[in-house]
């Protein structure tokens, strides 16, 4: 397909390095270029969200015990030595 396309200054630029890096056309450069993002948004869209489930540790409770002292919470935690 033959269209005409405005390329940003700045990724023109961009896209002129990877000319020279590749050794490739310029349109080939675009095409494989548009062909990496294009795929990579897919498969990016493909994935499943990661999902973390929280659950209570009873440090809430803890704390409280402790009239809110993190230094006291510490210690009961880790022993004496928790510096």
């Amino acid at each position: 397909m033959r269209t005409t396309l405005t390329i940003d200054d700045d990724i023109a630029v961009l896209v002129k390095q990877e000319v020279r890096r590749s050794g490739d056309s310029f349109k080939g450069t675009v095409n494989t270029l548009l062909r990496r993002g294009l795929m990579n948004s897919r498969q990016k869209a493909d994935k499943k969200p990661f999902v973390v489930t929280p659950f209570p540790l009873g440090i809430g409770e803890m704390l409280d015990r402790h009239d809110g002292s993190v230094s006291a919470l510490l210690e009961e935690l880790e022993g004496p030595y928790h510096r």
